[in-house]
């Protein structure tokens, strides 16, 4: 061995680690992500309905939620019902054409509901839409 020459450098890259924590991250997210909770709001128990039109997340949307005591709640913030029409506004902020949808627990008189979409209408929102899960969910929840 020459005291001069230079040592050869090895250009493999070993993925074994990075293979393995990928793994592990895809195990923990699929143990974790049945638990995590999807909407805005308080968690309420929503009516069913035979065929409910599909429901995605649509960020230019304001979710208005009407929980079991009649509270209610603009997206996770709760609110009184004499501001809800303030609250409405500055959550829509500065979108023209913002859309507004009540989710309203099962065990509500619709009476609770129609006070809320009402509310809503008073303060310049029209065509309100209603949210309802599909009625086999329930069971398969669980």
């Amino acid at each position: 061995m020459r005291v001069a020459e230079p040592g050869k450098l090895q250009s493999a890259i070993n993925v074994t680690p990075l293979v393995d924590v990928v793994l592990v991250l895809l195990i923990i997210f699929m143990v974790v992500a049945p638990h995590m909770r999807q909407g805005k709001g308080p968690e309420i128990d929503m009516p069913a309905t035979a065929k409910p039109r599909e429901q995605g997340v649509d960020r230019s949307r304001i979710v208005v939620t009407v929980d079991e005591r009649g509270g209610l709640w603009i997206d996770d913030k709760a609110v009184a019902a004499e501001s809800l029409g303030d609250g409405l506004r500055a959550a829509a902020g500065t979108e023209p054409d913002i859309k507004v949808v009540i989710k309203g627990d099962a065990k509500l008189a619709f009476g609770e509901v129609r006070k809320a979409m009402l509310a809503i209408e008073q303060a310049g929102y029209h065509g309100v839409g209603l949210i309802a899960e599909h009625a086999g969910a329930k069971t398969q929840k669980g």
